[in-house]
């Protein structure tokens, strides 16, 4: 037994001396410490021995131990000081060079078309008002017009959290808390982000940003929507536009239309920003429903009041011909530092 501890500990010694590495010392150590490393072999052979050898043999086996134990650990902290050295020496840095030249950050392309936006707007005379992303049902929809069986209640368009709160589909929810709290003439503009249960393609999302904008007085007429739309999309894009209107149904106005303007890439003669129409979909506007402007607290036979509304995404899409709405949130540098 006392030759079988004299003959480990040689080669243990022999064995530490070729060690390179930390990686080779952590097997040397289970090697010779591990559960059934050779110093756990000793311990079981220790039952052998008889009653009064077992004192002795077992004390120079822990001493054999402690020995193995003491020489890694400093045969590691040696490794250690020259790994680190050696790191040191190849991340070198000549303080003689110049520096690098640092990278001020960007403003995200969506929140400088945001900015543009409202600022024309305020500069027309609208107000920036904001309203919950979190939503009651009767200020998404209930108060809006919208049907008890209009399909933008369901699941798959909107996202509710309870049944009668959910995750705002549109910024027009900021009409009713306007017309209850202020008193015509009203003129506000509302700008935030909107979800809506959809399938996300090149063309939509689960999230996007709009800016709706209402207004509110006595004699308030369709050609006034008209024409303070088509400012708004020339100071916008900087250039003359000649706006093009479809009907279409939104219960929170009537009458309703689609609203397009001429296509700023092609002038009207079709590219396929505009899909060969001439025409790009900007908006979706309206004079205020009667029932909408009864539920906010005014009397739809004194004041009157137009509504319109248009994604930030897509306005920006249009005027940067951007072909797919998923880059603004998937944070490509490559994309976003084009914008800066």
């Amino acid at each position: 037994m006392q030759e079988k501890i004299s003959a480990l500990t040689e080669a243990y010694k022999a064995d530490l001396k070729e060690i390179a590495n930390s990686n080779d010392l952590d097997a040397l150590r289970i090697k010779y410490l591990g559960r059934k490393g050779a110093v756990q072999e000793l311990m079981k052979a220790l039952k052998g021995a008889t009653p009064d050898e077992r004192p002795l043999l077992g004390k120079q086996i822990n001493d054999l131990k402690t020995l193995i134990e003491e020489g890694l650990s400093t045969k590691l902290d040696h490794l250690k000081s020259q790994e680190l050295q050696a790191r040191l020496s190849s991340e070198h840095i000549d303080v003689t060079m110049p520096g690098r030249k640092g990278h001020l950050g960007r403003i995200h392309p969506l929140s400088q078309m945001l900015q543009e936006t409202l600022q024309v707007l305020q500069e027309m005379g609208f107000s920036v008002q904001l309203t919950p992303e979190i939503e009651s049902e009767y200020y998404n929809y209930g108060g809006l017009n919208y049907p008890p069986d209009h399909p933008a209640r369901d699941m798959q368009d909107t996202f509710y959290l309870s049944p009668d709160m959910l995750l705002r589909s549109h910024t027009t929810n900021a009409q009713l808390r306007i017309m209850e709290r202020t008193k015509p003439p009203i003129r506000i503009c509302s700008p935030g982000k909107c979800y809506r249960n959809e399938t996300i393609t090149s063309r939509s999302h689960v999230f996007f940003h709009q800016v709706d904008v209402l207004y509110i007085d006595e004699h308030v007429t369709f050609a006034d929507l008209l024409a303070t739309m088509e400012t708004f999309y020339e100071k916008l894009l900087g250039e003359k536009v000649e706006l093009r209107v479809r009907p279409s149904y939104f219960p929170f106005v009537e009458p309703g239309f689609e609203v397009d303007i001429r296509c700023t890439q092609c002038k009207g003669a079709g590219c396929r920003l505009c899909k060969e129409t001439g025409y790009l979909e900007v908006a979706g506007a309206g004079m205020v429903h009667p029932e909408v402007l009864k539920n906010g607290g005014i009397d739809p036979e004194s004041h009157s009041g137009y509504a319109w509304g248009g994604g930030i995404e897509r306005m920006f899409m249009l005027r940067h011909g951007v072909s797919d709405i998923r880059l603004f949130s998937e944070c490509d540098m490559r994309f976003l530092t084009q914008f800066g």
